[in-house]
């Protein structure tokens, strides 16, 4: 059975930094590529941050490239995502995301809340 289970997520002021967990279960997670989407209220789920198998990263959004980090840790299966400098639109349930070929899977998801 295969579980990817979001956790860090909660409420912090803008200007402030969260790192987001995603443990890996059930899965040979280092031949998974790692994704880190986001869906706001009312929004479609976008795509924030890639990690590949050999750790090449990628950043969808202009918006958060140099405040947010996509990094992974084969030996404890598990992906981050450390955002810095937050601002009230990045306020979204954030989700993660496991690939291999047409393999697909997807955690439940954290809520990530920007207010002051």
């Amino acid at each position: 059975q295969v579980q990817l289970v979001e956790s860090g997520g909660g409420l912090v002021q803008p200007g402030g930094s969260l790192r987001l967990s995603c443990a890996a279960s059930g899965i040979t997670f280092s031949g998974y590529s790692m994704y880190w989407y986001r869906q706001a209220p009312g929004k479609q789920r976008d795509l924030v941050a890639a990690i590949t198998r050999g750790g090449n990263t990628n950043y969808s959004a202009d918006s958060v490239k140099g405040r947010f980090t996509i990094s992974r840790d084969n030996a404890k299966n598990t992906v981050y995502l450390q955002m810095n400098s937050l601002k009230p639109e990045d306020t979204a349930v954030y989700y993660c995301n496991a690939r291999f070929l047409t393999e697909a899977y997807w955690g439940q998801g954290t809520q990530v809340t920007v207010s002051s």
